[in-house]
C-alpha cells in the first residue's frame, strides 16, 4: 500500500527510517469510484493527498464551462499544495476518472510531524518550486505554443495522457474543441 509513496520520499525528499514510519502510521488509504469528486473549489485542503492508483483529472470551472488544467495518472502528490499549505480554500476541482485508491494524512499532523523532525521548510520550499516550474511551463505553452504542438508534445511527454484520458478532456486541456483534436490527430497520424 505505501511503496509509491515510500518511493517519493526516498527519492523526493528523503526522510530517516523512523520519520518515514511514524508518517505513514498516521496515512490513510480511501477508494473512490468512478466520477467521484475528490476536491470542490471553495473547500479547504484538510489533508494532503497522494494518488496510489487510479486516474484524476484537475479543473477550473466557470460559467457553465470546465476547463481542464491537470491530469493525475502515476503516484504522486494530488492536494492542491497553495491551498493545503495557506490553509485557504481552493479554486480547483478534481474529479476520478476511474476507480482510485488516495492515501491521505491531516493537515495538521503532516505539519506537526515536518516541526518534529525539521524538515518541514525545505519540503514546502522544494514543492513549490516543482509546482512554480509546472505553472510557468503550463502558462508559457498555452500562451506561446499553437495546439497542433502542444498536442505533439503531449504525445512526447505525456504519452499515458494520450492512452488513458478520453479526448473531450484532451481537447479541453488544450483549450480546443474535440473537433479540431480530431482534425490535429488525424493530420499528424
Amino acid at each position: 500500500m505505501f511503496s509509491a509513496i515510500s518511493d517519493f520520499f526516498k527519492t523526493e525528499f528523503p526522510l530517516n527510517e523512523h520519520g518515514l514510519e511514524e508518517l505513514f502510521s498516521h496515512f490513510r488509504l480511501t477508494h473512490y469510484p468512478a466520477n467521484s469528486m475528490l476536491l470542490q473549489a471553495e473547500t479547504k485542503e484538510k489533508k494532503l493527498r497522494f494518488l496510489n492508483n487510479g486516474i484524476v483529472r484537475e479543473y477550473y470551472y466557470n460559467q457553465d464551462i470546465e476547463r481542464n488544467i491537470n491530469f493525475y495518472v502515476k503516484p504522486q502528490f494530488i492536494s492542491d499544495l497553495l491551498a493545503f499549505n495557506q490553509n485557504t480554500s481552493t479554486r480547483k476541482y478534481q474529479e476520478c476518472l476511474s476507480a482510485v485508491e488516495v492515501l491521505s494524512i491531516d493537515r495538521h499532523i503532516f505539519f506537526e510531524l515536518l516541526e518534529k523532525y525539521e524538515c518541514g521548510k525545505s519540503l514546502v520550499t522544494s514543492s513549490f518550486q516543482k509546482l512554480l516550474t509546472q505553472k510557468e511551463s503550463f502558462e508559457y505553452n498555452h500562451l506561446t505554443k499553437n495546439p497542433e504542438t502542444r498536442y505533439q508534445e503531449l504525445l512526447v511527454k505525456k504519452p499515458e495522457w494520450i492512452r488513458y484520458i478520453p479526448q473531450y478532456h484532451i481537447a479541453s486541456y488544450l483549450n480546443i474543441t474535440p473537433e479540431t483534436l480530431s482534425r490535429i490527430r488525424k493530420r499528424i497520424s
